[in-house]
């Protein structure tokens, strides 16, 4: 028998989309069967689409250390609520960063009991642990991130060019994978003034462009598998897509903000929290001590003008870029107030890339199954998640029941990640989502996560 069958008229299935009805059984999807509108055990969509649980491999949890930042329960409910079933965690802003065993214990020790989705976890790379790579891959991490310049807090310091060689031979060695910040420092300067178009002048593409060409350079002189994060500069696809014709193990990903969003937008003021007792029931215009001048929308590297973001999309259309994630960088309200020089650079999204995502693809032509490709089954198989990614038999029954016709506005009291900060703040949305499955089981308040390895891993 099984435990519950979800029908319906979209389903977003591995060969695409159309009406089926997906059997549960032991947490796993033990059928794909033709749609049925009563189906047994089980609950009918209808015109809601199911949508494989989407994995989300760019989120900043911040804790243990910086838990006044973000936390598992927090940013893993806000992830059952936007859609996401499994998320990696990044191995900074939390103390310590992931960058050793022992730092690895104190976040799964954190995370343990408190996550409402499966978590699994990123190792780093920094100068000085080359030692510890091959423990934190035995133990279970899904790759290890390092940056090509400042990373913004002082514990998780840059590599050199000789140290991220040194690096990259170490997890070539073991068949590790490698996610790279990749901006050129020596491109990057202190911005001239306090609004957005200096800062952005601070961070322009070539800096990108340099890292990526010199990531590139790297792979292929130590065979390792390289992942370009947070690509926001499109001046940087034809040395990507080079790369990939020359059948270097290079990949890339990019951001909701960076689809949705652009320059252009970074000038209206976004609520950034307050006192709740003085905010509860808030009229949807906040006070003006409340708002700041746009620094939701800082983040590193920057958001660029929308001609650029056209070209991702392209990016996206032709594969050179295969993942869409949030990189869900919070931090307290407090450290995004002042203004574009000096608020924190990290946007909170991890509630809304779905519903963002889709919003944009529509209007561009695409469908469900793209958007399903991007922000499930390619971050799926970056990180090798097992069971993850998709409505296939076997799978985990991580299920979305998402209303890709229903719009919202963005509210932040709606969000539940700790702060409620966010750029999208007023935005018109496209798609909702009204149920999320983990293993079968409804995702509620009650913590059902697992704590997820590679699983490779002992």
């Amino acid at each position: 028998m099984d435990d519950l069958v979800i029908s319906s008229r979209r389903a977003v299935l591995p060969d695409g989309e159309r009406p089926a009805a997906v059997s549960v059984r032991d947490g796993r999807i033990a059928a794909i069967a033709p749609y049925t509108a009563d189906p047994p055990a089980g609950v009918d969509l209808g015109d809601v689409a199911l949508l494989p649980g989407l994995v989300d491999t760019h989120v900043h949890v911040n804790e243990p250390g910086r838990t006044e930042w973000e936390g598992f329960a927090t940013a893993t409910r806000a992830a059952a609520s936007g859609g996401v079933t499994t998320l990696v965690d990044m191995p900074l802003n939390a103390l310590p960063p992931t960058v050793d065993p022992p730092a690895l214990a104190a976040k799964r020790e954190a995370a343990e009991g408190a996550c409402a989705v499966d978590v699994g976890f990123w190792g780093g790379a920094v100068p000085g642990n080359l030692g510890s790579l091959r423990p934190l891959h035995d133990l279970g991490v899904f790759g290890f991130k390092c940056f090509t310049a400042d990373s913004g807090v002082p514990e998780f310091p840059p590599l050199g060019f000789a140290e991220m060689r040194a690096a990259f031979r170490e997890i070539a060695s073991f068949g590790g994978l490698v996610i790279v910040h990749a901006e050129d420092p020596a491109s990057l300067t202190t911005p001239s003034g306090g609004g957005y178009a200096e800062f952005l002048a601070s961070r322009p593409a070539i800096a990108e462009r340099a890292a990526v060409e010199q990531v590139v350079r790297l792979a292929e002189e130590t065979g390792v598998r390289a992942h370009i994060l947070h690509l926001s500069a499109a001046d940087c696809l034809d040395v990507l897509a080079k790369a990939q014709a020359d059948g270097l193990p290079v990949t890339a990903e990019t951001c909701p903000h960076y689809l949705t969003l652009s320059a252009e937008d970074a000038q209206s003021p976004v609520y950034l929290g307050g006192d709740p007792q003085t905010t509860e029931g808030r009229s949807p215009e906040p006070p003006a001590s409340l708002r700041s001048p746009a620094t939701a929308h800082k983040c590193c590297p920057p958001i660029r003008d929308a001609a650029n973001r056209e070209l991702l999309w392209q990016g996206l259309a032709s594969g050179v870029i295969s993942c869409v994630v949030t990189d869900h960088s919070p931090c307290t309200p407090e450290l995004k107030r002042g203004d574009f020089a000096t608020a924190w650079g990290g946007i909170s999204s991890l509630q809304l890339g779905l519903p963002a995502v889709w919003t944009a693809a529509r209007a561009r032509g695409h469908g469900l199954h793209d958007v399903v490709r991007w922000m499930s089954e390619g971050p799926a198989a970056l990180a090798g998640v097992p069971g993850k990614g998709g409505i296939a038999v076997g799978n985990d029954a991580d299920l979305v029941a998402f209303a890709a016709d229903e719009t919202f506005t963005v509210d932040p009291a709606a969000l539940h990640h700790r702060h409620p900060v966010t750029p999208y703040e007023g935005r018109t949305l496209t798609g909702v989502v009204t149920s999320t499955w983990l293993r079968g089981a409804p995702v509620a308040d009650a913590p059902l996560g697992r704590l997820l390895s590679r699983p490779e891993a002992p």
